[in-house]
């Protein structure tokens, strides 16, 4: 008889750290899809987004909290700890950026003419979402690598700036599917094709850990990580200084935002946008350069 709860269930997927932070998931997910279904309310697309962030976040964590519990992950052809480790991080990141977009487009000082009630339920979405980004986060924390101890490579920081990295690229997507002009010179087009080749090398680096398959490949999987990205970070520093001197010098574009600019849709606004997070990927993946060479990779499947 195992000690952790029988044959079947495993109690320390409940009295531990871990579970608790999963049942908080669950618990503040529900509230704020509760909330938002109830009066709260969302629309056009940055309501869509968040709606989408809290019924996919809870849906997942629902499902990974209830293998752990049975421990049937066993079944699953994944190494499970590099998934719910890299699906904590990415649940955190997207947690974070629906606590700030929700109350950025939907939450006012006065009250809105649905009444006051609405406006304070929107209070209660937005705590309640925030609230959730700590759990998630606390996951993260939990399972991270610690000094001694075996782990795969996505509970290493490598693994999990490789997460923020992909996270990030799609906001840079975002933003130039949001009228950046980018196909108007050459240069911006190199960039796009920067940001779209380090997003697909960067999700098949964490779908091969993720699924197990890196020590079924015929060259050594960790060389080829650091090898790209050190190119990487060569191709985003190109991407850091072409992208505003195209976007921003006079001679090609605009120094300053136009006053008859709109709010929502200013292609200005979008070029800042991807000028800032551009050179956030590139400071990413530097540190992600400096903490590869000191990792090794856990190939088999974890239970």
């Amino acid at each position: 008889m195992d000690p952790q709860g029988g044959h079947y269930l495993n109690k320390a997927a409940v009295l531990s750290g871990l579970g608790a932070a999963r049942m908080c998931q669950l618990l503040l997910g529900c509230t704020t899809m509760a909330l938002v279904a109830h009066s709260a309310g969302f629309s056009a697309t940055y309501g869509t987004y968040c709606m989408f962030v809290w019924c996919f976040c809870f849906a997942v964590t629902l499902v990974v909290f209830t293998l752990d519990v049975t421990r049937l992950h066993g079944c699953m052809p994944i190494s499970w700890d590099n998934f719910t480790v890299a699906f904590a991080m990415l649940a955190t990141l997207m947690y974070v950026t629906a606590s700030v977009v929700y109350p950025v487009y939907f939450l006012r000082s006065e009250c809105p003419s649905e009444g006051c009630e609405v406006r304070n339920y929107r209070i209660a979405v937005t705590v309640c979402s925030s609230v959730c980004c700590f759990a998630y986060g606390a996951e993260v924390f939990i399972t991270r690598a610690k000094p001694g101890h075996v782990v795969g490579y996505m509970a290493t920081m490598s693994g999990l700036l490789k997460v923020v990295q992909a996270f990030i690229a799609c906001i840079i997507f975002g933003a130039l599917a949001n009228g950046s002009e980018y196909n108007r010179h050459i240069p911006t087009q190199y960039c796009v094709v920067v940001y779209s080749l380090c997003f697909s090398v960067t999700v098949v680096v964490v779908a091969l850990t993720v699924s197990g398959r890196t020590s079924s490949l015929r060259f050594p999987f960790d060389r080829f990580v650091v090898i790209y990205t050190f190119l990487a970070v060569l191709l985003y520093l190109s991407a850091a200084v072409v992208w505003p001197v195209f976007s921003f010098d006079k001679k090609y574009g605009t120094p300053g935002r136009p006053e008859n600019c709109p709010r929502e849709k200013c292609p200005w606004d979008s070029k800042l946008v991807i000028a800032v997070f551009t050179c956030a990927n590139l400071v990413l993946y530097f540190t992600d350069l400096v903490y590869s060479q000191r990792i090794r990779f856990v190939s088999h499947s974890a239970a």
